[in-house]
């Protein structure tokens, strides 16, 4: 079986978060970057596929040259082979037409996708994969085992889940649950000697359209002062629950 995981190159979430050019563009300088969540987690049952089946797993990006240290460690984790789509990733479509291609290149059986990126959290591209390259698509994966071309999958629905039946090839768009974040794995010295040895291919872009592009960035507001009243003025604590805060 030949999986691909689709890698996002996000930024950490303890990283300081700003914008330049009037709003538009994400300010990258000291920003430090991870491996999708999402994508972890997918690449962690890629993992276990290629232990326990003997699965060939290859890890894909399109990123610039700055995603090579992203994919550097999900070969060190594990994975067999990265590619490395050389394009600015702006829009959903236009990296959906990139991996598309990639998925028909490799002739792969099964790709694996974050359900969305941490970063945009647009929760485009999985689904759109899978209309692109004719494959069947399961969103919001917590479970998923194959037996041969036949694929199991639960997905999170509203107050449950849901079991599925599929065939390969197969997109999945997967979250925490198709593994536990205590099975998550950490780079040890010998994946770390090991990844600087396996392939990391970079492939030109295909022409795509940029069908949507930012406007405009805008940070959440600021939270307002805190207001004290004392224990023993009740008539103003009601006054102001009341009056400003319209909660009573």
């Amino acid at each position: 079986m030949k999986i691909l995981v689709c890698i996002s190159h996000v930024p950490d979430t303890t990283s300081k978060i700003n914008f330049i050019n009037g709003d538009t563009e994400f300010d990258t300088n000291g920003v430090q970057y991870v491996i999708n969540p999402n994508d972890e987690f997918g690449l962690t049952r890629a993992i276990w596929f290629k232990e326990q089946q003997g699965a060939n797993v290859t890890v894909v990006n399109v990123g610039g040259a700055d995603a090579e240290a992203t994919l550097r460690k999900a070969l060190a984790i594990g994975a067999d082979e990265a590619i490395r789509v050389n394009a600015n990733p702006t829009d959903g479509f236009f990296v959906a037409k990139q991996l598309a291609e990639v998925v028909k290149q490799g002739a792969y059986d099964l790709v694996i996708a974050g359900k969305e990126s941490l970063d945009y959290n647009g929760g485009m591209v999985p689904g759109m994969l899978a209309a692109l390259t004719g494959a069947d698509f399961v969103n919001s994966c917590i479970g998923l085992d194959v037996n041969g071309t036949a694929a199991k999958v639960v997905r999170e629905i509203d107050g449950g889940k849901e079991t599925i039946s599929a065939n390969l090839p197969l997109v999945i768009g997967g979250q925490k649950g198709i593994v536990e974040e205590k099975d998550l794995r950490i780079p040890n010295m010998r994946g770390i000697m090991t990844a600087r040895t396996k392939v990391l291919t970079v492939l030109e872009p295909v022409a795509a359209d940029n069908n949507t592009k930012a406007v405009k960035f805008e940070k959440p507001a600021a939270k307002s002062a805190v207001k004290l009243v004392s224990p023993d003025n009740l008539d103003e604590l009601i006054n102001l629950l009341h009056n400003e805060a319209k909660v009573i």
